[in-house]
This record gives C-alpha cells, sequence and structure tokens, in this order.
C-alpha cells in the first residue's frame, strides 16, 4: 500500500470502498508513522487498541454494504475534546490522569459516522497560547523543519 498520510477523504474513501486497503491496513500504517515520528511531540494518546478495534468494526460495515463519508476515516482529536474512557487533559498537569465519563457531541458523531480516532494532539496547555510550546506534555515540533514549532494552540494537529 502507497503512503496514505497525504491522500484526501474521497481518495481514502475510494481506497476502502474499492478494497485497495482495509481500514485496519490503513490504521495501522497511519499508527507506525505516529510511532516512528514521536519526537515531533503531535501526540499526547496514541490509541492503538481502541483505533484498531474501530477500524475492525468499519472493515465489517464496509463489507456489508455501508457507504459513508467518514466510515474507516482515521482522525486526530485534539486533546481539549472530551473522549468518554480516553485521557483527556487538554495539555495540563492539572488533568494528566483525567479519563472523561462522557464524550463531546462532535466525538460522539465522528464514531457515529464510523470514523477511526488513533489519538489525542497536543496543544497550548487550555488551548491558551500560539506557538505550541506550552504544553506539559512538551513542545510541538514542525515535520517540515524540527528547529521550529508548527504554530499554536492545534500544533499537535497541524504536524499530526
Amino acid at each position: 500500500m502507497n503512503d496514505v498520510s497525504f491522500f484526501s477523504i474521497s481518495e481514502l474513501r475510494k481506497g476502502l470502498d474499492s478494497g485497495a486497503f482495509s481500514a485496519v491496513e490503513l490504521t495501522e500504517q497511519l499508527l507506525a508513522k505516529i510511532e516512528r515520528n514521536r519526537s515531533l511531540g503531535a501526540f499526547i494518546e496514541v490509541t492503538r487498541e481502541h483505533a484498531l478495534a474501530q477500524a475492525a468494526t468499519a472493515d465489517r460495515r464496509i463489507k456489508a454494504g455501508e457507504r459513508s463519508p467518514l466510515l474507516g476515516v482515521p482522525v486526530a482529536i485534539k486533546d481539549m475534546i472530551l473522549t468518554k474512557g480516553i485521557r483527556t487533559t487538554a495539555a495540563s498537569k492539572m488533568l494528566a490522569n483525567f479519563i472523561p465519563p462522557y464524550d463531546a457531541t462532535v466525538t460522539r458523531k465522528l464514531a457515529e459516522a464510523g470514523s477511526v480516532m488513533v489519538g489525542k494532539t497536543n496543544l497550548d496547555e487550555f488551548a491558551m497560547g500560539s506557538s505550541n510550546e506550552t504544553s506539559y506534555f512538551g513542545v510541538v515540533r514542525n515535520p517540515w523543519n524540527p528547529a521550529y514549532v508548527p504554530g499554536g494552540s492545534s500544533g499537535g494537529s497541524a504536524c499530526a
């Protein structure tokens, strides 16, 4: 399978629907790339097992003939957005171990649409910054030139 990192959603949709690759294969490729690039600091939390389970469910739904724009498509969620049962920190030491008891509406709707959450992205603490250098979990580096930052407060999302 080609590197799908820069595929558009419509290109991912076409590949998933045609069987060129499965949601599990797509997710595994992106999780491997996330791991290779951990030093960039884009992710606070990588949700490997959760993502692979969601991808397997998406593959079953696709195989059953279901079609939906986000079904099987990997997404990363900014770590300000609540994710039930998955740590949400807002990049703050104060919330370093917070596990939300419910999903934010956007998270719930993405899951219902069949998207695959690969992780939670880094940000300036409480999204209050412009360089992504104030996260308790470390600075986010620009993937094109690690001497620079990708900006903030959504620097983890930009880097990912």
